[in-house]
């Protein structure tokens, strides 16, 4: 280990994420006419005037800003009162009373666009709700938090084969089939699940919270993971059945499909690297919050960290790629998209961290000076959403209801707080 490069990478990520990454957010997300959030930026960072807000951006929102307070980078308190503002907001204005849960999109004057209960968007208001109550101490956030889990154990538990349904109209009645998305499991929304879970024990310490996040890691293990390789299958159909991967018409992402069907090229054998390694952090910290060892599913993620290495991961030009076959014999897309940077960043440096070889910070510069050199448009403070293999911009937008500051600003606060830990072995 080079204490002078882990030095040097934790004074350019502080750097980014005081001078540049939170300011941006700081000085723009107050929607002051309206209320609420504004999360729609081009790629100078202006309002793009665009006439939506999204639940998902919100929650994502409250989380950044409630986990950089957390972890200490808020001294005068001011992402906090934002978090607050955040939170007070969403109660009052994207809850619905009548059959609970929060609704799914809005325009700017935060009228309901999209009025179903979709499970993704409520996983991140638990994660947020909890994070917010954990910096704050204000129990509206787990309250909250708390009301969203009961929805989801009431409506979204699948009762013939486990796991969770996703998608559900306002009532909370199971949406169709296909591309309604209310016959499919993903490994996405299965694994931020997991993620929510996660905050809302540590938040509330009730065993029924504990018992749910043991059966939900149990789960994905033993279903959502391939049983050979270890990496993400994206989607089943109610058995478990690997499913196509389709387009869903609610979406929170740009995967490219393709054809009249909207599907993956290689749909039955396709496998997201950012995922994976997002999977593996994320459980690994699960797993500390439920007092498990993590070293006793080394099996896995040693099966996933090889995946991530040895095929996705460019050690040509750097970065990330997005996803490829399961095998790792072949890369399907070798763009670089924000998130799976990001994910990587964290997740190279838990690597390290639980094993101690020197690979994972070898990959974890190659990540980091990618990021640094092509994926921050530093002059405004923000990521660029996808560029080509070798860093040329491909989509120009600082933000958007989907691409906002979750995966951007936990990146940077998580990278510091590692690189803290490393350089203190």
């Amino acid at each position: 280990m080079d204490q002078l490069k882990i030095k040097e990478w934790k004074e350019e990520m502080t750097h980014h994420l005081i001078k540049e990454l939170l300011p941006f957010w700081q000085s723009r997300i107050l929607d002051e006419v309206q209320g609420g959030f504004l999360t729609q930026f081009d790629t100078n960072g202006e309002d793009a005037g665009t006439d939506e807000k999204s639940l998902l951006a919100h929650m994502r929102s409250i989380y950044a800003f409630s986990l950089v307070h957390l972890q200490g980078f808020d001294p005068e308190g001011r992402f906090l009162s934002l978090a607050r503002e955040g939170v007070h907001f969403a109660v009052d204005h994207y809850w619905d009373s009548e059959f609970g849960g929060f609704y799914w999109l809005f325009n700017r004057n935060n009228e309901i666009l999209i009025d179903q209960k979709i499970v993704y968007g409520h996983s991140f208001a638990i994660y947020a709700l909890a994070t917010y109550t954990l910096a704050s101490g204000d129990s509206l956030g787990l309250d909250y938090a708390q009301k969203c889990f009961d929805l989801i154990q009431i409506y979204a538990v699948e009762t013939s084969h486990g796991g969770y349904w996703e998608m559900f109209e306002r009532d909370w009645t199971l949406c169709g089939p296909g591309s309604a998305g209310g016959d499919r499991k993903t490994l996405d929304v299965h694994m931020h699940l997991m993620e929510a879970l996660t905050a809302l024990y540590l938040c509330s310490g009730k065993d029924v919270h504990k018992r749910k996040l043991q059966e939900l890691i149990d789960l994905i293990v033993a279903r959502i993971m391939h049983p050979k390789y270890g990496t993400g299958i994206p989607q089943f159909f109610q058995d478990w059945s690997v499913a196509p991967q389709i387009k869903f018409d609610i979406i929170w992402g740009w995967d490219r499909f393709e054809g009249e069907m909207q599907e993956k090229s290689n749909t039955l054998d396709n496998t997201s690297y950012g995922h994976n390694v997002e999977f593996f952090w994320l459980m690994a910290d699960a797993l500390k919050a439920l007092g498990i060892n993590p070293h006793k599913y080394d099996e896995l993620f040693t099966k996933i960290l090889n995946h991530a290495l040895s095929a996705g991961v460019d050690f040509e030009f750097g970065g990330v790629y997005v996803e490829g076959s399961h095998d790792g014999k072949e890369v399907y897309d070798k763009a670089k998209e924000f998130w799976q940077q990001a994910e990587f960043l964290t997740g190279m440096l838990d690597a390290y961290l639980l094993y101690g070889d020197e690979k994972y910070l070898e990959a974890y510069e190659n990540i980091h000076k990618f990021v640094m050199k092509h994926m921050i448009k530093h002059e405004v403070g923000e990521w660029w959403p996808l560029l080509t293999r070798e860093g040329t911009v491909v989509w120009e937008h600082m933000s958007h209801s989907w691409k906002v500051n979750y995966h951007t600003i936990r990146a940077a606060v998580l990278s510091v707080k590692r690189l803290e830990r490393i350089s203190a072995l």
